[in-house]
């Protein structure tokens, strides 16, 4: 019996042995090996509605260098909805792996998508060059947060029919931060939208103050030397972008859109293939769309891009806190204005972001190792005040942009339209200053715990601290869980 349940405790630790050096294997991936100092760039379509989705492949590009890590090819955090995984044909190893958000994956919460109505959206996934034959798979989460694979394709890098065409004519690319090697550092690109080539001059103007912002926050200012940061410039043949709620149609380099998924100060593109084309003119891991614009509106998907207006009283806000969309996976944590989304985050699931949670097991909260010492969790706030007050102002908020969009659409005099949109401004201003002084006087202004309100839902979901950027508009830091997520992703890329 002593020999049997000897060999059964050799055989077990032998398996376990095998898998904690399969696990290093996966961990330890050699860039050299398997992969050469170009990025390969996989375009695709993305089609379906809520129930059903299908991916089929457009394009293969060879690009330029490989601007991210060469030590962390395995992604740790997961966050986003889908994840694109590179495997070793021959011998089957995962050797590259990224989580991101996609257009696609917000359509399909959407009331159209609801109601069966199918949407093509074009997609890139951008993977080191590989040196041998790769098999490619995309997985999406269900509902419950797991992934399955919905996507599998050999590529073979050696293939005539992959695309080696030069970059676009007539480009111009500034060097606006230079720290070092693309692969040591957070390589970041601010694509410009809606400047027309007599407006260069505006531009540099707004590229420099928007990456003085940029390094005026932490802990981007603590860490600036672990990022390049370079501006592009197609010119474009109209100022700003559409509006399709004012009956406004502009012909730009990028075709930004407010009004994306019918929410009026939602601000995207859905032309994929121009943002990646102009992008792929100088090193990136992260994209910024500025555009030329002085009306609200941004918009920001985790390991896509982000966008935000210029010219309007709160870019700053607007750069930050869509930045932290798109680079570190940050979750909206305001819940009194309107979405574009149903159920965006299912009950009892809890959130993949960082900054969010459901709460499901309170002694286990994500952010533990950040909790104030003696604050409950749950944690009382001053919330049914907050909410009576912020959202009177939202019911008005969204009466004026309507009549606002009425107007422009009915051709209304400039004068008055100016007078209503100064109006709003106003209004805006004077809601987030009665915002903080509320907050201001908060017995948990400064501590981590969790506060309900957050991810677009007033109840069942809960943010670290009483404010953050993450949650109001205004000049103002990330909560302590915030930076450090944002310090994380900084470690990831700039290993």
């Amino acid at each position: 019996m002593k020999k049997y349940l000897s060999f059964w405790l050799i055989l077990a630790a032998l398996i376990f042995g095998l898998m904690i050096f399969s696990s290093q294997a996966q961990e330890n991936v050699s860039f050299d090996r398997y992969f050469l100092d170009k990025t390969m760039r996989v375009d695709y379509y993305h089609v379906g509605d809520s129930k059903e989705e299908t991916i089929t492949l457009d394009r293969i590009y060879q690009q330029g260098i490989w601007a991210g890590s060469v030590k962390n090819l395995l992604d740790p955090f997961l966050r986003g909805r889908y994840c694109a995984k590179v495997y070793d044909s021959a011998s089957g190893q995962l050797i590259f792996s990224r989580a991101y958000d996609s257009l696609f994956g917000e359509y399909k919460t959407t009331d159209e998508a609801l109601k069966g109505i199918k949407r093509t959206f074009h997609e890139s996934v951008l993977i080191p060059f590989p040196k041998n034959k790769i098999v490619l798979t995309i997985e999406v989460r269900d509902r419950k947060n797991n992934f399955h694979q919905i996507f599998s394709q050999e590529i073979d890098p050696a293939s005539i029919y992959i695309m080696k065409e030069p970059l676009e004519p007539g480009v111009k690319v500034f060097e606006l931060v230079k720290s070092g090697h693309p692969h040591e550092k957070v390589d970041v690109v601010f694509l410009a939208e809606g400047y027309r080539a007599e407006e260069e001059t505006k531009l540099k103007k707004d590229l420099d103050k928007l990456v003085k912002v940029f390094f005026s926050q932490e802990p981007y200012k603590s860490l600036k030397n672990k990022f390049n940061i370079y501006g592009v410039f197609k010119p474009s043949a109209e100022s700003g972008c559409d509006e399709p709620g004012y009956g406004i149609f502009k012909q730009t380099a990028l075709g930004c859109s407010f009004d994306s998924f019918g929410s009026e100060r939602y601000l995207l593109t859905e032309d994929n293939r121009r943002v990646r084309d102009l992008a792929a003119n100088a090193p990136y891991d992260t994209i910024l769309i500025m555009v030329n614009h002085n009306r609200y509106g941004g918009g920001g998907l985790y390991n896509l891009y982000c966008t935000f207006t210029t010219d309007n009283q709160w870019y700053e806000y607007l750069m930050l806190h869509e930045f932290g969309h798109s680079f570190t996976g940050l979750a909206d944590e305001y819940y009194t204005s309107q979405v574009a989304y149903n159920e965006f985050y299912p009950p009892g699931v809890e959130p993949v972001e960082p900054n969010i949670t459901a709460l499901l097991e309170p002694k286990n909260l994500k952010w533990k190792n950040l909790i104030s010492l003696g604050i409950a969790i749950p944690t009382p706030w001053e919330k049914e005040e907050f909410d009576r007050m912020d959202l009177a102002y939202q019911r008005v908020r969204q009466e004026l942009n309507e009549k606002i969009a009425r107007m422009k659409r009915e051709g209304a005099p400039k004068e008055e339209i100016a007078r209503l949109e100064a109006e709003s401004e106003r209004l805006s201003l004077e809601q987030a200053k009665k915002v903080d002084e509320f907050l201001a006087k908060s017995k948990y202004v400064g501590k981590v715990g969790a506060f309900e309100g957050a991810g677009y839902s007033s109840t069942g979901l809960y943010r670290p601290a009483v404010d953050c950027i993450m949650f109001t508009k205004g000049k103002k830091p990330y909560c302590p869980v915030c930076q450090e997520a944002v310090r994380k992703m900084i470690k990831f890329y700039s290993e």
